[in-house]
């Protein structure tokens, strides 16, 4: 019996995928678990693995954009006549089932193939990772054997041409003999290129734009900003980095503060749900990754009860994973807090927009030194100021005052964290 696979929702905010290459062709046989094609989603590439045995029969689009339950394809027997299947659920049959049908999608229109560079990748089979290292360092994937079942390039492949290639030898480079200002405007031409070049978007930046456009223009935001000497932390973590099993980061105290500020005003541990003010009993912090097409959260559960040395491995794992478009739907949901830090990136203040579900958003600054006033005295201080984002509907100001007056005390005093 012929089966119509469908564009599963393989993230809780992915609204459509987009086809980067099939693994399979009509005709092959396929078992439960293959791996079928590689889908974009919102949030990561993805492999898309079938649930059914059988011989791949129809393909509903060959690369491109396609909605969540849009049919994709279909597998059933050798031979067999999927029409009348295929048009039960909402597609159109093609003309000749010998051939895949450009399109089929539900209530939708067939849209036209899509043509591609002849330099394009897509039929190289290698994994989304491979495929990444290899557009990062400028290799031209095509030309690597893959190790991988059926010789597909894996991570491994890539990684022995690098060394190949930091073994070649460096070309001696010529230096041109030095002219005049004049002579050198002379002779620079005047580009006749294209004077822009419009980059399609990702899935990723869709989602991106459309939520936190949504956040921004749906919920109130208001900010409120504090200023938290962090002397004391740095002197606790150099002492605690002699003994952890893992370097602590200022980052990690700052989520661990966080938590910890969150069990005593669960007010900022809600949501927004349009009938109610749900308050979180359970502690689960964002960690925004910055990755090269935009930005992934993932999510550390029940962050509270967990000791700096396992906020710091998890951190660390889960932020590996994003960068590599390794994680998967469930290791980024279920949120109730967020923390965003540009203080490694230089940036000493700036407010973030909410993420979605979550009723407020921590943006952290650098730590800078700035004079201070110790018991009458000025004397040199660490700062680092930290924006509290809240959503009015759910957060008033007094209330997130009050959580930023608990989390600067807690890292002003790290020791408060360790009892």
């Amino acid at each position: 019996m012929a089966e119509v696979i469908r564009m599963p929702r393989m993230s809780d905010t992915m609204e459509e995928g987009n086809i980067l290459t099939w693994h399979k062709k009509v005709g092959d046989k396929i078992k439960v678990g293959d791996v079928l094609a590689e889908v974009e989603t919102d949030k990561a590439t993805m492999d898309l693995e079938s649930f059914y045995d059988g011989t791949l029969l129809f393909i509903g689009i060959e690369k491109g954009t396609i909605a969540v339950n849009a049919i994709l394809a279909v597998i059933g027997n050798p031979g067999e006549d999927f029409k009348a299947a295929l048009e039960s659920a909402g597609g159109k049959a093609p003309d000749h089932t010998d051939k895949p049908s450009a399109a089929a999608t539900n209530n939708q229109p067939i849209t036209a193939p899509q043509i591609t560079s002849v330099t394009e990748d897509a039929h190289v089979k290698a994994s989304p990772l491979a495929k990444s290292i290899a557009k990062e360092e400028g290799i031209d994937i095509a030309s690597i054997a893959g190790s991988g079942d059926q010789g597909r390039i894996v991570k491994r492949d890539i990684e022995a041409a690098l060394q190949n290639k930091s073994a070649a030898p460096v070309a001696k480079v010529v230096t041109a003999p030095s002219v005049t200002k004049i002579e050198t405007a002379a002779m620079i031409p005047i580009s006749s290129g294209q004077a822009y070049e419009d980059k399609p978007l990702s899935q990723m930046r869709k989602t991106i734009a459309r939520r936190l456009s949504e956040s921004l223009f749906t919920a109130p935001h208001f900010y409120l900003t504090m200023a938290i000497d962090m002397t004391n932390a740095i002197a606790s973590r150099n002492s605690l980095n002699v003994v952890a099993p893992t370097k602590i980061s200022f980052n990690d105290l700052v989520v661990k503060a966080c938590a910890m500020a969150l069990r005593k005003h669960p007010a900022i541990n809600s949501s927004w749900t349009g009938e109610a003010i749900r308050q979180n009993n359970q502690i689960h912090i964002g960690v925004a990754v910055a990755v090269a097409e935009g930005l992934l959260v993932p999510v550390i559960k029940h962050t509270d009860i967990k000791t700096l040395s396992q906020i710091n491995a998890e951190v660390q794992y889960l932020a590996n994973r994003a960068k590599e478009k390794k994680l998967q739907p469930e290791e980024m949901q279920g949120n109730t807090f967020t923390i965003s830090n540009l203080g490694m990136f230089g940036i000493d203040q700036f407010t973030a927009i909410i993420n979605p579900p979550d009723s407020c958003i921590l943006a952290v600054g650098g730590i800078t030194e700035q004079p201070v006033v110790r018991n009458g005295k000025i004397e040199v201080g660490h700062i680092m100021k930290v924006t509290l984002s809240c959503d009015h509907r759910v957060v008033d100001g007094a209330t997130g005052a009050q959580f930023l007056q608990t989390l600067k005390g807690l890292l002003e005093e790290p020791v408060r964290m360790l009892v």
